[in-house]
């Protein structure tokens, strides 16, 4: 269980140019929810290929960006070549004590281990410090976006993220949780979308001929459904979550 859990969540380097192009961004009242409107020295913490550094820098804040993956790191550095980037994890962050105003990870939570996690989160906050999750969630209630998902329900099972995971870090830190809700659409090609979903980490790490299988699969529901027949640009749309959790 445990060597599963590590090749998914170890999986993006092989799949990071494409994570990088066709992975939504962020909605920046979510980065304001976050960390508020004063510049912040801030640990993007499970950076990847610098989805939410994007708002992040935008919003006017300094950026450290730490991801396990080298690979990803390099699409983050080639768009931001002035982001200090390092490879390390939320359970040994490579920063010194008292370093950054604020540790948030978008699209990452679900990959750290809380117990092991919340000391280090802690030992890099400044006091007064907050920590941030944010994940983007597709909106199935839209009939041609829930048909997708219901085909992905079957190969995704335990690998799709756990919110959860929040109730876990508000425990260890411990601290309280304040949440907010917000919207994000991504403008698509239809093969964008399954290129997309391609770099999930469940169909990362699937063998070559189950991968094909799949992603064909879903190119003909997209050729196919009313809501996508015909169409050369699709609106994915995400529901934002973005938790903000302030150390007692």
């Amino acid at each position: 269980m445990v060597e599963a859990f590590d090749a998914r969540r170890l999986s993006f380097g092989s799949v990071a140019r494409e994570y990088a192009q066709l992975r939504p961004g962020y909605p920046a009242d979510a980065v304001a929810f976050l960390l508020g409107d004063r510049p912040r020295r801030v640990l993007d913490l499970g950076a990847g290929t610098g989805k939410l550094t994007d708002e992040l820098l935008a919003a006017g804040h300094e950026v450290v960006a730490v991801d396990p993956s080298a690979e990803m790191l390099a699409q983050l550095a080639d768009r931001h070549p002035g982001v200090a980037t390092a490879v390390g994890g939320a359970e040994q962050v490579p920063l010194p004590d008292a370093s950054v105003d604020a540790v948030v990870a978008g699209q990452a939570a679900h990959w750290f281990d809380p117990p092991r996690a919340a000391p280090e989160l802690r030992r890099v906050l400044r006091p007064g410090g907050v920590v941030g999750f944010v994940w983007n969630v597709r909106d199935e209630t839209v009939p041609w976006v829930g048909a997708l998902g219901e085909r992905l329900t079957a190969e995704a099972r335990d690998h799709e993220a756990d919110q959860g995971v929040v109730h876990r870090f508000a425990a260890e830190l411990p601290a309280d949780v304040v949440e907010h809700e917000s919207r994000y659409v991504q403008r698509l090609t239809p093969e964008q979308v399954v290129a997309g979903i391609a770099t999930r980490s469940y169909v990362a790490v699937m063998g070559a001929d189950e991968r094909t299988a799949f992603l064909d699969d879903l190119r003909a529901l997209l050729a196919q459904h009313p809501g996508t027949a015909g169409r050369t640009e699709l609106e994915l749309p995400y529901a934002t979550h973005s938790v903000r959790l302030t150390p007692r």
